[in-house]
């Protein structure tokens, strides 16, 4: 594993010299902040040794590297799911490279389903926590030391300092944003009614199929965590759920991804 990504890392370093300080990854419907982005290099996923290649559509596929309000960035135009076939290890490997290119922080975004009664499509929500309920996750197997502990904590996988200033950078700018409990579930099938009922039971708000397979590969590599969540759809309370395609979901990001990249930009600009 150290060894490709190394690969990896040396094939993008040999492409720019440009050193990243913040590392950002964005969801479904979600690519449009890189335009805010001052390019200085873009590179496609499938020249990088070893890095997996987006399958979905609307993700890009490039990394992208620049400046955002001052500071330095890298932009994953799309991530990998276990959905598409990936296994954790290959879901988190673009995760590894940022941070042996140097991220000091990871701000995170993607587009889910609301469990909460209070949070309604075209709102954000900033995760505060999580519920995995992936079918496996990216420390199976042999421990690596060069990445962190074998047994990384998540209890502080979200840091709590970026989720109350984005809370407040939302206030400030009357954006509908909650804090939240996220689900992470496989996909790609969506839920049942009964599903929907049973993950709110448990403590979520939103769910989604991405997400914390990344966040907890940067907890055990000891890099704070923001995330934040478009909600394009309902799913509690079932009278409210709605059927769901993935053009509903995609218009429903683009339309609140302003709004997204208005947070994220004053938490970069602030940190």
């Amino acid at each position: 594993m150290i060894e490709q990504i190394n690969e990896a890392v040396n094939y993008i370093k040999s492409k720019t010299d440009f050193i990243p300080e913040y590392g950002i990854i964005l969801g479904t419907g979600l690519g449009s902040l890189i335009d805010d982005v001052e390019l200085e290099a873009e590179i496609p996923y499938k020249a990088i040794p070893n890095f997996p290649i987006s399958t979905v559509e609307s993700h890009n596929g490039k990394l992208g590297f620049g400046t955002l309000e001052g500071k330095k960035v890298v932009v994953m135009q799309g991530r990998m799911h276990f959905y598409e076939g990936y296994s954790m290890k290959q879901v988190v490997f673009p995760t590894r490279v940022l941070k042996f290119l140097g991220i000091k922080k990871l701000f995170v975004s993607n587009a889910a389903g609301s469990l909460n009664e209070h949070i309604d499509a075209g709102d954000l929500m900033i995760i505060r926590d999580h519920i995995n309920l992936q079918p496996s996750n990216p420390f199976i197997g042999e421990n690596i030391p060069e990445l962190g502990s074998r047994f990384p904590d998540p209890i502080h996988a979200y840091d709590q300092d970026l989720v109350f200033a984005g809370l407040d950078i939302a206030r400030k700018n009357d954006i509908d944003c909650h804090s939240g409990v996220y689900v992470s579930v496989p996909g790609p099938v969506l839920e049942t009614p009964a599903e929907y009922k049973y993950l709110h039971i448990i403590g979520g708000d939103a769910v989604g199929m991405s997400t914390v397979p990344e966040v907890l590969a940067a907890c055990q590599m000891g890099i704070p965590v923001f995330a934040i969540s478009v909600i394009t759809d309902k799913g509690y309370p079932i009278e409210e759920a709605e059927p769901v395609t993935f053009e509903k979901v995609f218009a429903v990001a683009k339309e609140a991804e302003p709004k997204m990249t208005l947070i994220i930009k004053g938490l970069i600009k602030s940190v």
